[in-house]
């Protein structure tokens, strides 16, 4: 999540024209390109998993618009902010990206302003959606589904009681997750939003609105270092599978990405649900963990952006979240798309939708400045963890973290 300065060229060229005429000036534009009569060519670029899904979107799309030609190029969405730095000109006009990356992409003036859909956006997408969709009061992003961990377990070790609380559930059962190797942060940093901490802000924006270097946070380390002597908990990370399918853990935590895999192992001994609540000092709260929400982008350099807002916008749209969730299983950003029957009787995104609330995760910050925290907090928790951190240490460690998470990143 790292990025560069963007030399100054002709993406700058039009950043700085739009500043200038401001959203007069956008519409100027959109206008006089509403009224072209020639073919208008559009590169979008998905995931390859995803081919199923957009190949069969971008059709539609065409049938409903055959003025538009959409060439479909499938590449990595995580890589969505590398090449648009690395080539604006030539990367697609739309494009998948995850939501953490909105802030680079437009402080970079590398991603185009939803200038005609934020309204129907915001009334059509669940509201911490639209939290990962925007930036700075701005809407840059087009939701098509969202994800967070959840807790998956054997339903022959554990019941539905004993996965209310995570001290019941690792005194019935194994809890196996990742507290001592890289990644632990992910996991994780969202308990100090449990405590009441903030990472980069409310917003999670702010480079220097991080505030967990205080006694709560000390709390979060203090049970991380007590997971150790916690007969319950098996520190697990590229094996995790194996310790679910010998029944060596009887819980984890992940996300949809594991689903396919834990779901061929357990069958249907595979039960999934929300976090449970966890008590870190003062009593049980709800466990939380990072949402992300999967988006689509209008690159600013694009030359049709109108059309291109058209497209992204389609496809976030219900139709095409419906065909995601059938083909991929991807879990819906869209309200009403949640509530068909056949999400709610999903256990997966039944339990993804109820994740995505508002104190069960909270979305991944989006200020570049986050690059900073993944750098230093990894080595943090392992060595908690592992004991190397006294309880003295833990104060001046979390300082030494919020100094260096909060640098500014352009």
């Amino acid at each position: 999540m790292t990025s560069t300065t963007v030399k100054i060229g002709a993406v700058a060229a039009v950043v700085i024209v739009l500043a200038a005429g401001g959203v007069t000036a956008v519409k100027m534009h959109e206008s006089a390109q509403s009224k072209t009569s020639k073919t208008q060519n559009l590169k979008l670029w998905v995931d390859t998993a995803t081919k199923p899904t957009y190949v069969t979107a971008v059709k539609n799309f065409e049938k409903l618009n055959p003025k538009v030609n959409i060439t479909i190029k499938y590449t990595n969405s995580t890589d969505a902010l590398k090449n648009l730095q690395k080539d604006p000109s030539a990367a697609a006009d739309v494009f998948m990206f995850p939501h953490d990356q909105i802030g680079s992409l437009a402080s970079q003036g590398l991603i185009y302003q939803s200038t005609k859909y934020a309204k129907s956006l915001k009334d059509t997408q669940i509201p911490n959606a639209m939290a990962g969709a925007t930036y700075q009061g701005k809407t840059y992003g087009y939701p098509y589904a969202i994800e967070s961990q959840v807790l998956y377990y054997n339903k022959t070790q554990l019941n539905d009681n004993d996965i209310k609380t995570w001290t019941e559930l690792t005194s019935k059962g194994k809890m196996g997750s990742n507290l001592g190797a890289a990644g632990a942060n992910y996991i994780f940093s969202p308990l100090f939003y449990t405590v009441g901490d903030t990472l980069y802000g409310e917003n999670g924006e702010q480079s220097k609105g991080t505030n967990i270097d205080n006694e709560n946070g000390a709390a979060v380390l203090s049970w991380i270092k007590a997971q150790k002597n916690n007969p319950g908990f098996v520190q697990a990370s590229t094996n995790t599978l194996n310790l679910l399918q010998s029944k060596k853990i009887s819980a984890t935590l992940s996300g949809p990405w594991s689903y396919n895999d834990y779901k061929k192992a357990l069958g249907d001994d595979l039960g999934i649900a929300p976090y449970p609540t966890v008590n870190i000092g003062t009593g049980e709260k709800q466990m939380q963990a990072f949402l992300g929400v999967k988006l689509f982008g209008v690159k600013q350099a694009t030359k049709e952006p109108l059309v291109a807002m058209k497209l992204a916008n389609y496809l976030s749209s219900d139709k095409v979240q419906e065909l995601g969730f059938k083909n991929s299983h991807y879990i819906p950003s869209s309200k009403a798309v949640q509530a068909l029957t056949e999400i709610k009787n999903d256990d997966l995104a039944k339990a993804v939708v109820k994740m995505s609330e508002t104190g069960f995760s909270t979305p991944m910050p989006k200020s570049p400045a986050m690059a900073n925290f993944w750098a230093s907090s990894d080595a943090l928790f392992n060595d908690t963890y592992k004991g190397k951190i006294s309880d003295q240490q833990m104060l001046p460690k979390l300082k030494t973290l919020v100094k260096n998470a909060s640098k500014s990143v352009n």
